[in-house]
């Protein structure tokens, strides 16, 4: 699997991810506690920070509006965040991994 691009919606990931942002999403990006992650939930496709406490797996917003949501782990995890870039800011990059 390639390495891809995707545009942040909403406001589930604010501070650190803005609605517009582009993130580029490893599917074989090594996944750890703290890790930016994309993940499936119900179907559908969700961007949070893996959390992973006393051997439980969670998908934490870092905006406190929205709920943390418990995963069965790493088999949900679809890829890893290892960039961010903000469009019309081309040296606008950060790193992840």
């Amino acid at each position: 699997s390639e390495p891809f691009a995707l545009r942040v919606l909403g406001d589930s990931m604010l501070p650190e991810f803005e609605e517009g942002n582009i993130v580029i999403v490893d599917p074989e990006g090594a996944v750890h506690d703290e890790s930016y992650v994309m993940a499936m939930v119900d179907g559908e496709y969700i961007f949070r920070q893996l959390r992973i406490v006393e051997g439980k797996y969670y998908l934490q917003p870092l905006n406190d509006l929205y709920d943390t949501i418990e995963i069965s782990g790493f088999k949900d995890i679809a890829g890893v965040i290892i960039q961010k870039s903000i469009p019309g800011k081309r040296k606008a990059r950060i790193k992840y991994s």
